[in-house]
């Protein structure tokens, strides 16, 4: 189904320039003549960012898509495997899905378009370990976040309590701290 770019909005999967991608920003830019659009588009396959100023009456397609739950198994040459609890297999190019495979999750949540496997979603919030981070003093009345170094090689603050060893919830969008999870 074909849309002109006055349509489109966030999240909204179409075919550019061959590829296919979501877009992540969308704005209408007024002027005296005629209105254009502002759009950046991921494109899921590469995670590359493209920005485009469009006119308001120029075409894109837009995808169908089916979102499925989906195990991580194992890699094989350039590809990931995944595996519906209902066994069936599906396959994805690793730099689409290597920022998401970081976070160790029972289910993601798989993009099909056209029955093929494009992308992978984490759930709204995601639990990892800490592994280096600033001792906590009792009694030194402190507050606030501190940083710290996860279990999959990434940075972000946690509170002030949270020591080395300790499982922290973090939200999956944003990697802002949540909290301290027993």
């Amino acid at each position: 189904m074909q849309v002109d770019a006055l349509s489109l909005r966030r999240n909204v999967l179409v075919s550019h320039q061959g590829r296919i991608c979501t877009v992540i920003h969308w704005n209408i830019w007024k002027s005296d003549r005629r209105s254009r659009v502002q759009m950046r588009l991921k494109d899921l396959l590469s995670g590359r960012i493209h920005e485009i100023t469009a006119q308001g009456d120029d075409k894109y397609d837009v995808l169908e898509s089916e979102n499925i739950e989906l195990e991580h198994s194992y890699r094989e040459g350039e590809d990931e495997v995944f595996y519906t609890p209902a066994g069936e297999e599906y396959r994805c190019p690793a730099p689409a899905v290597e920022d998401q495979l970081k976070w160790k999750v029972e289910r993601y949540k798989g993009l099909l378009i056209d029955g093929k496997l494009v992308a992978i979603e984490l759930p709204p919030s995601v639990v990892a370990t800490v592994v280096e981070t600033s001792p906590f003093m009792k009694g030194s009345g402190q507050t606030g976040l501190k940083d710290a170094m996860l279990d999959n090689g990434i940075k972000v603050r946690v509170g002030m309590i949270v020591g080395v060893g300790d499982k922290v919830r973090i939200d999956s969008e944003t990697l802002e701290y949540k909290e301290r999870v027993s």
